[in-house]
């Protein structure tokens, strides 16, 4: 049997995925469906963006397979409606053990949500706002290897964007964090070289959402 590239195993079927993908069955569904596929809906651009702040300090694992509780808590991670969560409510999410139970991240979430009507307000929607982070080309590595998504936990665009949320007021959205949400929403296509679901996420992301614009060198300072 020939020997995969450091970065990449055999999935179900035999197809090379990235490793981590074939870690534990939860995760290859998400890896192949989901992970690194463009996102356009405000609604699952904030759920992305709010469960990479509760996976600090945990496994991405145990974010996703409390994901379904996490979207009952939350009301469909719909941001008018979270933004309207008072005090019974955080005293309800410290009580759902379906959840990470973290009173700095719940309340981030309440907090996140207004923030996030601010920037559909102002941009029309959280896509737009996203999408105009597009990182420039000279910003991607020549090769998308292991060795090259270990040295790329934040990027200049994930620190621009981390950077204009805060100056927004959002809160746990630190560069590192920006970086995973911009892998897994589909700003970038991390998916090793030579896994077997590179292809069709980079299709999907060819052309970009009508919603996306490249940055200018401008924009990207």
């Amino acid at each position: 049997m020939t020997k995969l590239p450091d970065g990449l195993a055999p999935g179900p079927d035999g197809k090379p995925r990235c490793s981590w993908a074939v870690s534990a069955p939860d995760y290859v569904d998400y890896h192949d469906r989901e992970w690194g596929f463009p996102v356009v809906d405000d609604r699952r651009l904030f759920e992305k963006l709010c469960l990479e702040g509760f996976q600090a300090g945990l496994s991405w694992l145990t974010i996703l397979r409390k994901r379904e509780a996490f979207r009952r808590a939350f009301a469909g991670f719909d941001p008018s409606a979270v933004a309207r969560f008072g005090a019974r409510d955080v005293t309800r999410l410290l009580a759902d053990a379906g959840i990470v139970r973290h009173r700095g991240k719940i309340e981030s979430t309440i907090q996140n949500a207004a923030r996030a009507l601010e920037v559909i307000d102002e941009r029309g929607s959280l896509a737009a706002y996203v999408w105009s982070f597009v990182p420039a080309a000279s910003e991607r590595p020549a090769r998308v290897t292991r060795e090259a998504l270990r040295a790329m936990t934040q990027t200049p665009t994930s620190v621009a964007l981390s950077r204009d949320l805060k100056r927004r007021g959002w809160t746990f959205v630190g560069p590192t964090t920006v970086y995973a949400f911009m892998q897994a929403m589909g700003l970038v296509d991390d998916h090793v070289e030579g896994c077997a679901i590179r292809r069709a996420a980079e299709a999907a992301r060819k052309p970009l959402p009508a919603v996306a614009a490249p940055r200018s060198r401008s924009a990207a300072r």
